[in-house]
């Protein structure tokens, strides 16, 4: 909190020190984009956060409730409870042989479609975090029926929750800017895989893997993937690529295992190496980064230390002492490099745990408060009128989406996922249906500065340019009027009738959703998102 309280104090600067320019000097289309900024939030796809936007298609709409069915493809009756999963205990146990414990706030009998959270738990509380690895999500939309979320999930039938949109701190941003929703992350499952996918369109090879990490799925004899015992361990495919968060990086920050259960820095090209090669400035900037170098973690959890997930960090030129290392810098780092007139043509952001969206960890509303400080930050710096920020989110989080990815190769794409284009250039309350996916971000970026593809995933990419008007007058910075907040105390009742937010139980039953909540929050922290310091592994 200190930090947000921080970051507060750095935007009351940025307010006071910087005025901005009376006139915008005319480009030529995306010319006019000078600064690109990529949020990289977590875990959250497009029905679980914006299908009450107007013009998305969301759960509310036709076809957007998809019947869940069992493994043996039977609909369930109503959904199972929902479950505050304590599968991943950290060891390298499969997954089914702990269970999860009912979560007391949801009720016990919801039908089987998607139902509002809201009607049961505010955005300002914390939920837990689905299961959401490679395989798994694969299983879960089931070769594009997009039906078995629940089935192949560790928390009941929460997968098919969704929030009140206009209850979202950002959703004033993806009102009045351009919103896509149509926009997947590159691969399947969870974070790890992804943000590799984000700087160089590819799965990172592992060849010679301990053996312990290897997955064993299951196919049956067409070759279609049918299932899998899963493994906190298993974060490599039998033929050899890294694929689950819960890879240690080579190069510190990294957990305490041995160099021989580290992956390699990986020898593939990335969007960083192409813009220095250029002479185009760019930064990453990591939560917690610089914490993890001191070995000073400051988690949500403080006893629990959690090394950053940097994208770049994992490649050949990023490491201790080489030149590539300047570009990774700690996201505190972001706001005064604002202030300073030191930001990058291109800028990665990606927030620490407590601000990045991430279920069981992060709560929702304070998350995308702290998202909109930074957007507010960059509106008041002098780089606004030549900019874009990118707001998008890692990888699906076990939730459920009605909408099959189109299928290109074996990583992907995977969830449909949020993406807010804010810029003083983007259409103003568009809603951008074209196909689009995480490499579609370095498209953007190849496009602007008329660098070499890195694959053949991001040279085929849609480039987001459609989501722009640059012949139109850039808009000015705005304050978006903020959205109702929310309370997380029960309303007291008024009569016999209780309303599905008022409490649903005695008070013993809503101090057990208290001691849930604490409790998620520390298994998520320890599964989801933690480097190894131990054997385990987990997904993000």
């Amino acid at each position: 909190m200190n930090r947000f309280l921080r970051l507060l104090t750095m935007v009351g600067v940025l307010l006071s020190a910087l005025q901005m320019p009376a006139t915008v000097h005319a480009q030529d289309g995306i010319d006019q984009i000078d600064h690109v900024i990529i949020l990289f939030l977590e875990n959250h796809t497009v029905d679980n956060l914006y299908s009450r936007l107007a013009g998305v298609n969301g759960v509310e709409s036709p076809g957007g409730q998809v019947v869940q069915v069992d493994k043996d493809n039977t609909p369930y009756s109503t959904l199972p409870p929902v479950a505050v999963s304590l599968k991943y205990d950290g060891f390298g146990r499969p997954i089914d042989t702990l269970p999860g414990l009912p979560d007391p706030r949801f009720p016990k009998d919801l039908p089987n479609a998607p139902f509002l959270i809201d009607n049961y738990v505010p955005n300002n509380v914390l939920v837990n975090t689905p299961v959401h690895r490679f395989y798994e999500h694969q299983l879960q939309m089931n070769e594009g029926k997009m039906d078995k979320y629940v089935a192949w999930t560790d928390s009941g039938g929460q997968p098919m929750g969704y929030y009140d949109t206009t209850k979202l701190p950002l959703y004033p941003y993806a009102r009045d800017y351009a919103f896509a929703d149509n926009f997947f992350t590159a691969a399947f499952g969870g974070s790890w895989l992804n943000h590799m996918w984000l700087v160089c369109a590819c799965t990172p090879p592992w060849p010679n893997a301990p053996a312990e990490y290897v997955a064993q799925p299951q196919f049956d004899a067409s070759g279609k993937l049918i299932g899998i015992d899963d493994n906190e361990e298993w974060v490599v495919t039998p033929d050899g690529y890294a694929i689950n968060t819960g890879v240690d990086s080579f190069y510190a920050p990294h957990g305490s295992l041995p160099d021989d259960h580290r992956l390699p820095p990986i020898d593939l090209p990335t969007i960083g190496d192409r813009l220095s090669a250029a002479g185009i400035s760019w930064n990453e900037y990591n939560g917690g980064w610089q914490d993890a170098l001191d070995s000073a973690t400051d988690q949500p959890l403080p006893f629990v230390p959690m090394p950053p997930l940097s994208s770049h960090g994992y490649f050949q030129p990023y490491g201790p002492g080489m030149p590539g290392r300047e570009h990774l810098k700690d996201a505190e780092e972001f706001v005064p490099d604002l202030i300073n007139g030191d930001l990058g043509a291109v800028t990665i952001l990606k927030p620490s745990p407590s601000f990045d969206e991430h279920p069981g960890y992060s709560v929702l509303q304070q998350a995308e408060e702290h998202a909109v400080l930074l957007i507010q930050a960059v509106m008041l710096s002098k780089y606004w009128e030549n900019s874009v920020i990118f707001v998008t989110y890692d990888d699906f989080g076990g939730w459920y989406d009605h909408v099959a990815p189109p299928e290109v190769d074996r990583w992907g794409p995977g969830g449909r996922v949020p993406l807010l284009i804010i810029s003083p250039y983007a259409r103003k309350g568009y809603v951008d249906h074209t196909l689009y996916d995480t490499t579609s971000l370095l498209k953007f970026i190849e496009t602007r500065w008329d660098l070499e593809p890195l694959a053949t995933r991001d040279a085929a990419a849609a480039d987001l340019t459609a989501a722009f008007d640059f012949a139109q007058s850039p808009a000015a910075p705005s304050a978006p009027k903020p959205v109702d907040s929310q309370d997380p105390r029960p309303a007291a009742p008024t009569g016999e009738q209780t309303s599905p937010s008022q409490p649903r139980s005695s008070v013993a039953l809503i101090g057990l959703g208290v001691a849930i909540v604490l409790v998620l929050a520390g298994v998520a922290i320890v599964i989801s998102r933690r480097r190894r310091r131990s054997p385990s592994v987990t997904d993000s």
